[in-house]
Parts: structure tokens; sequence; C-alpha cells
């Protein structure tokens, strides 16, 4: 892609993710080839953009291990799986000319120490030329913020979750 930017998306409130994805499917729709790599998600119940988006020749993904914000395990087990993600992700974004990258949740895997900065700012540093990268997640690092070209906070005014609606099929998963 020319002109290729970095893209933060953070911040308390709902659709960082949502924003992401609709990039995707807009670059999906010029034929340009996608990569999603997600931290921290889980694999159960399937996520509905998942289903169209696998649907998609140009459209790659990687997870790895727990897949679990809703899990219960301990930090080395979210550490290691972290860093399971990253190492393939990173494999594939240096090797196989992607025009946009999504990093989904790698602002809370920074935040957790779940991986080490320097190696996130090295990719980013060091993305092939003509890859656009984007990270979403709550609490961005400030040295990624300062290395992205923009910025956009997702603010909470509101959420049905803090009244006690569980996430709805069709509109949070």
């Amino acid at each position: 892609m020319k002109d290729a930017i970095i893209q933060v998306y953070t911040g308390e409130g709902k659709g960082k993710t949502t924003a992401a994805t609709g990039l995707m499917v807009r670059a999906l729709g010029q034929g340009m080839k996608v990569l999603l790599v997600r931290f921290l998600k889980p694999v159960d119940p399937p996520s509905g953009e998942l289903e169209i988006l696998q649907q998609q020749p140009n459209f790659t993904m990687v997870t790895a291990g727990l897949g679990g914000v809703y899990d219960r395990n301990v930090a080395a087990d979210f550490a290691r799986d972290s860093a399971e993600t990253f190492r393939l992700a990173r494999g594939k974004i240096m090797t196989e000319d992607y025009d946009l990258v999504v990093l989904d949740e790698l602002n809370n895997v920074l935040h957790k120490n779940y991986l080490p900065l320097e190696d996130a700012l090295d990719l980013l540093r060091n993305r092939p030329d003509g890859t656009e990268m984007v990270l979403t997640g709550r609490n961005a690092p400030p040295e990624v913020i300062s290395l992205a070209h923009l910025v956009s906070r997702v603010e909470k005014d509101k959420h049905p979750f803090d009244g006690g609606l569980p996430a709805r099929r069709g509109v949070e998963f």
C-alpha cells in the first residue's frame, strides 16, 4: 500500500476492534492482502465477523494458544501465548507482503507485560514498506502512540455491560 502508516485505536470505549474490522473489509474489497493477529481473544463463542472474513481469499488470521480474555488462566500462560502469537505473526509480516496488518489487543498485551515493548516497537519500525499496521486495545503505551501516525481514543460514556446486559450474538460477537 502506498503511504502506509501506523494506526492506533485505544481507550476504554467499545468499538476499537470494530473500527479495525471495517478497515479490513474495506481493504479486502479493494483486493488487498490482510492479516489479522488476535491476542487475548476467546476462540469460543466464534465472532461473527470472522465467519465472513475467513471466506475471503486475501485474508489470513493468526491466533495461538489460550485465547482467553474470559478464561481465568495465569499470567505466565498469557505471556507464553502472546509470545507465540507474536512470533508467528512477525514471520508472516516480514515474509508474506501484506497490505494491512491488524494487531488486535496488542496494546493490552504490552500494557500487561506479556510481551516486551521493544519487540513490538522493532516490528513497527522495521515493517515492510507498504504495510499499514493497526494496533487495537486499551492502554496503548506512550511509545506506541509516539510512533503512530494516527491515534484514535475511544471513550466510554455508557455501556450496557455496566447494567448487566451480557454480550449479544451479532452485536458484540
